[in-house]
């Protein structure tokens, strides 16, 4: 739970920030009128659907209905609780959230996802430091410099050592008064096998800092320096810490990505700080982990609709096969990517210490589509003999069938069929039948969260469409608010969501804003969150005779409403044989029909 952020301070941040700014870090956006839109992260599309209203500072996707403020979408996107989004936010733009004034409960409820990031930004401070050090980091200092990194790499990449030493660490931050339980869950410590006490997860390795789009340090790699195993240990998943959702260097190469529309994919620390050596800054690694929907996600943002990525992978058995599990991930991400295999023997980092980097740069412009290499990766597997040919195939149903395109499938169909001399109708009907059995995988269809978020919001659209109306006349017409607060509108409004959204416009709409009506920051609910962004951000055309016609309609219905309530109560009236009541209701219908309900 994160501790109160005072209100001024919140309004302070809103209006500091720009939404194009912080969504702009994850998603590539173009204009469209006086919105922009660009590819969705939130699920996987090729025709963008997800748009930002600079003016209304909402982002709302028409496909899988996510929307809300700046705030809500980096809790979306990160899993970050309100106030932890708030805190980004403002430290992005260099606005203080106060501490000062903080009860020592309120200090203790610190959300647990910030004290881990400031406990991993401590350690990697010691790290640094060590590294630094003349005496105890000189060895790793001397192996990162033989390794051809120069000074420059090792300070942007923020580098360090952890000491040979079993509690080198453990005893720098217990010195900064940091818990146990919060080293255990950073996933910096490992707890001793009779429980008691702990020791340091690194030691005497080289340590690769991983940090997130917005520079916060959440999880961290070492390699051992001579031959100890494992080569690589990375961080355990921790609560800020998912190597599914995220790529080492994504914080480096987001820029030069985006200005590119290419983002180079290797598989290893070193890798990235070569290519980032040698000038080629777009470009990232897996941590341990094969390609998932999430990292295509991420990608995507980086490059863009238009955009696309290559792999860079070794040429032994294992590259060819991470090349070819990575082609499902890419169709149902709806991203471009292409192969790039390099000479047996090499990986990046020898590869461009002795070729350079224009002739790197020049193989990756003939990089091959994934499935063009994954069919000649077939052929030169299997050969051309007849048995080969059948083997070819079969290989080759399970790739081709996760192609969502059916024009596209065709036509690879049609290559290697053309390639394998059979008959293309043959293959074909191979490859529908496994398309039809073919689940999409993660990231291709919309979750389950996404469909109940869209259920709960077409049923409240089927309740209250008109009370939603008048919501959308108060967001684009906030001048219109004071006469539906003095008419009592939203008292009689019947859907309860909807007459609680309507009085937060109001809440909202009392106060002066700098771009239009100020929208509530965050809701508690996200498929109301999403609701107010969809309503704020369509682009109805509402003038003062519109919003009366509106306001018309909804006081007939009230009247009918009534009425056909006060008949009801007559009839349960007669039916229970209560003159008393029936008398004074027959009274009410009498005086309604007088005034002709003018004043309600």
């Amino acid at each position: 739970m994160a501790y109160q952020i005072p209100e001024e301070t919140i309004n302070r941040i809103k209006n500091a920030a720009d939404i194009l700014e912080v969504v702009g870090e994850y998603v590539v956006l173009k204009k469209a009128g006086r919105a922009y839109t660009g590819l969705c992260p939130f699920h996987a599309e090729k025709t963008p659907s997800f748009t930002v209203s600079p003016e209304k500072q909402v982002y709302y996707c028409f496909g899988c209905q996510a929307g809300g403020s700046l705030f809500s979408f980096l809790m979306r996107l990160e899993g970050l609780s309100f106030g932890d989004a708030v805190r980004r936010v403002a430290a992005k733009y260099g606005i203080e959230v106060p501490v000062a004034n903080m009860s020592p409960e309120q200090k203790a409820r610190l959300t647990e996802n910030e004290r881990i990031l400031a406990v991993n930004e401590a350690a990697m401070r010691f790290f640094q430091e060590t590294l630094a050090d003349g005496v105890e980091g000189a060895r790793a200092m001397s192996y990162l410099v033989g390794r051809g990194m120069t000074r420059n790499i090792i300070q942007r990449h923020q580098l360090g050592y952890a000491p040979n030493r079993w509690d080198g660490l453990s005893r720098h931050l217990e010195k900064q008064k940091v818990p146990d339980d919060l080293l255990r869950k950073s996933g910096l410590v490992v707890p001793r096998k009779d429980n008691r006490g702990h020791y340091d997860r690194f030691r005497d390795r080289v340590i690769f800092p991983i940090l997130n789009l917005s520079q916060q340090v959440i999880g961290f790699g070492g390699r051992v320096m001579g031959d100890g195993k494992p080569k690589y240990l990375n961080s355990p998943e921790t609560p800020v810490y998912n190597k599914r959702r995220c790529l080492y260097a994504m914080d480096k190469a987001n820029r030069a990505a985006r200005a590119t529309g290419k983002v180079y994919v290797v598989e290893g620390y070193f890798d990235v700080l070569a290519m980032h050596l040698f000038g080629i800054e777009n470009s990232v690694a897996t941590l341990g982990t094969a390609l998932t929907p999430e990292h295509v996600q991420l990608l995507k943002g980086m490059v863009g609709r238009a955009g696309h990525a290559i792999l860079v992978f070794d040429s032994d058995q294992a590259g060819l096969n991470a090349a070819q599990r990575s082609v499902e991930v890419f169709e149902a991400g709806y991203l471009d990517a292409r192969i790039l295999v390099l000479p047996k023997g090499h990986d990046p980092d020898t590869f461009l210490r002795e070729k350079g980097p224009d002739v790197f740069l020049k193989a990756a412009d003939n990089a091959l589509a994934m499935m063009p290499f994954i069919i000649e990766m077939a052929i030169d597997t299997h050969g051309l003999s007849l048995e080969g040919k059948i083997k070819v195939v079969d290989e080759m149903q399970a790739p081709l069938a996760a192609i969502q395109d059916s024009l596209a499938r065709s036509l690879y169909v049609k290559q290697l069929a053309e390639r394998l001399n059979i008959d293309e109708a043959a293959i074909l009907d191979k490859i529908r039948r496994k398309a039809a059995q073919h689940a999409p995988i993660g990231g291709r269809s919309r979750s389950a969260a996404a469909d109940k978020s869209t259920g709960a919001a077409t049923a409240m659209v089927d309740r209250g469409r008109l009370e939603m109306r008048i919501i959308a006349m108060m967001l684009h017409c906030p001048a219109m608010i004071p006469e539906i607060v003095g008419r009592n509108v939203i008292d009689d409004f019947e859907d309860d969501q909807c007459r609680s959204l309507a009085r937060m416009v109001v809440r909202q709409g009392d106060r002066p804003a700098d771009r239009g009506l100020d929208l509530p920051a965050s809701i508690d609910d996200p498929e109301m969150d999403s609701l107010l962004a969809r309503l704020a951000i369509e682009d109805n055309r509402w003038d003062r005779q519109g919003c009366e016609r509106l306001l018309a309609q909804f006081e007939d219905r009230r009247r009918r409403r009534l009425r056909q309530d006060l008949q009801r109560r007559i009839e349960s009236a007669e039916k229970n044989n209560d003159m008393e009541l029936l008398a004074k209701l027959l009274m009410q219908k009498q005086q309604q029909a007088g005034r002709g309900l003018t004043k309600l």
